[in-house]
């Protein structure tokens, strides 16, 4: 899809009154992720971890703006034991869809958890949502990939876990907070080159918002 096509996504999300959802998935490992800290004088930190490489935790999340308040909401679920693929992804849109009335645009890059004949089933199944491709290779265009960013440079920096629960207690930690901060949802949004939804006329409003 082109760039010029994809910016017009927000735009069209506020003309049909729908909301703007963007998704995408990540993995956290058990090997930490290192950055410069603070230590004493002559002191290098140490990480010690006892990691597996293919230990992980699988998670995918979703940033969304409601169509009439633009109102920012966060919804995520997470697997500490298997990769999420296409029918993992179906389960979270099953469930996005009992949260939000009226038409959805989604908005996700052409990952493989993204395509294929379940996915198709599912979109010929629910008309009231469409969905919009990312560009290849341009994470910057994606606000969901901003959380992820603030998730695994900040929030689990240098964070050396001895066992897959530590990172999965961790993330739900973090992200729950996420989902109740909306100045940093904002925030991680304006860190994306995505444009924010312009608000729509009342007299177009849906009667109720989610």
């Amino acid at each position: 899809m082109a760039p010029g096509r994809l910016a017009a996504a927000p735009k069209k999300s506020a003309g049909e009154a729908a909301h703007l959802v963007v998704l995408d998935e990540t993995g956290l490992m058990l090997s930490p992720l290192v950055r410069r800290s603070w230590a004493p004088k002559g002191q290098t930190p140490v990480l010690e971890t006892r990691g597996r490489y293919r230990e992980k935790v699988s998670v995918i999340g979703a940033v969304t703006v409601s169509p009439v308040a633009q109102r920012l909401g966060f919804y995520f679920a997470t697997d500490p034991k298997n990769s999420i693929g296409p029918a993992g992804v179906v389960a979270f849109l099953s469930d996005l869809l009992k949260h939000l009335r009226g038409k959805v645009i989604v908005i996700w890059d052409g990952g493989g958890s993204h395509k294929g004949p379940r996915i198709r089933e599912f979109l010929a199944k629910h008309p009231r949502l469409t969905v919009e491709r990312l560009p290849p290779y341009c994470p910057i265009l994606n606000p969901a990939e901003q959380v992820w960013t603030w998730l695994k440079y900040g929030k689990l920096a240098n964070f050396a876990p001895q066992h897959v629960d530590e990172v999965h207690e961790g993330t739900l930690e973090y992200l729950i907070e996420l989902k109740h901060n909306h100045q940093l949802l904002k925030a991680l949004w304006n860190g994306s080159e995505l444009p924010f939804p312009q608000r729509i006329p009342k007299q177009a409003a849906l009667p109720a918002d989610q």
